[in-house]
């Protein structure tokens, strides 16, 4: 991309919808001028001076086909002002600090650039109010439903609680036992949340730190896993990394995933949303710690990259 396409494709563009008498009968991708596949699935890209780009691989190119009709696609919702937060940055340890609002990096894909806004989300510091606590949400990368919180157990739902502990404001305890994470805030109070734990002969216990943190983050399970699962083994693909599955609403990390570390070695135990949130109050993982998709959210924005984690024993 050369040096003036992307600064204007940094500044803002809109996506569009190309339309016309092809597609609107179902026939596919309108091809134009030579152009065939345009971008996205159909899409063309407009800076906010009006000139119109389609998308050949990693590069966005000048369209200079007939002007389509188009149309802009729903925008959005700004990043939150508030105070800076943690970005990922592919899982590496040295993940840097952002500010809210700071634009994304140079050569994010539109879906790796949807996931550094996710992560830029405010925190919900009114009064728990459970119908939009657990609502859905939309302004996502992925949308997420809402939960029918009416049929949980209300101990395992998001709470305020005082708190006079050892612990100090910023440290997350995970008490499998009770089924249940704090995370303790200054001021003597604590937000506690309901997890899911893993099952005998995978559960965990010890300190860690937050290593790192993703938003809709892909999945690499371990090979025995995937040896233990002809099932698991149909569905990874070959992404990046090695064999997983890609982020998105088919991942059992869910919308947020934080991952614990012991020094320099990583524990391969994740703080993670779920695509099962009836499963929170039970033994049922393979020892990660699981969370309605909405409180890892919550809890994701709260907590920064170096925060002690305390799993009781």
């Amino acid at each position: 991309m050369s040096a003036p396409i992307r600064r204007l494709f940094l500044a803002g563009f809109t996506v569009l919808a190309l339309a016309s008498a092809a597609h609107a009968q179902g026939r596919g991708p309108v091809a134009e001028s030579g152009i065939d596949g345009f971008g996205d699935y159909g899409q063309l890209y407009q800076d906010q001076n009006g000139a119109l780009y389609v998308r050949r691989g990693d590069r966005y190119l000048p369209y200079t086909g007939r002007a389509p009709v188009v149309r802009p696609a729903p925008q959005a919702a700004p990043a939150p002002q508030s105070a800076p937060v943690y970005a990922p940055e592919d899982e590496d340890p040295t993940v840097q600090r952002r500010q809210a609002g700071a634009p994304p990096a140079e050569g994010l894909s539109p879906i790796e650039a949807a996931k550094a806004k996710a992560v830029l989300r405010a925190p919900d510091d009114g009064p728990i109010d459970y119908a939009k606590a657990y609502g859905p949400i939309t302004d996502d990368v992925f949308p997420i439903q809402a939960f029918n919180y009416k049929k949980m157990n209300p101990a395992f739902l998001r709470q305020e609680i005082a708190y006079n502990g050892p612990y100090e404001p910023g440290t997350i305890i995970v008490d499998p036992r009770a089924h249940q994470l704090t995370l303790v805030e200054p001021g003597g109070r604590a937000r506690r949340y309901g997890v899911g734990v893993g099952k005998q002969g995978f559960s965990w216990s010890g300190t860690a730190t937050v290593n790192s943190k993703q938003a809709w983050p892909d999945w690499y399970p371990p090979k025995e896993m995937i040896a233990r699962s002809p099932k698991l083994a149909s569905e990874v693909d070959k992404l990046q990394s090695g064999l997983g599955v890609a982020g998105g609403l088919r991942n059992p990390l869910g919308a947020r995933a934080m991952y614990l570390w012991q020094g320099n070695k990583d524990t391969l135990f994740r703080i993670h949303g779920t695509l099962e949130p009836f499963s929170i109050g039970k033994s049922v993982s393979s020892g990660c710690i699981r969370m309605i998709n909405q409180d890892a959210i919550d809890l994701f924005s709260r907590v920064n990259v170096g925060s002690k984690v305390v799993v009781l024993n």
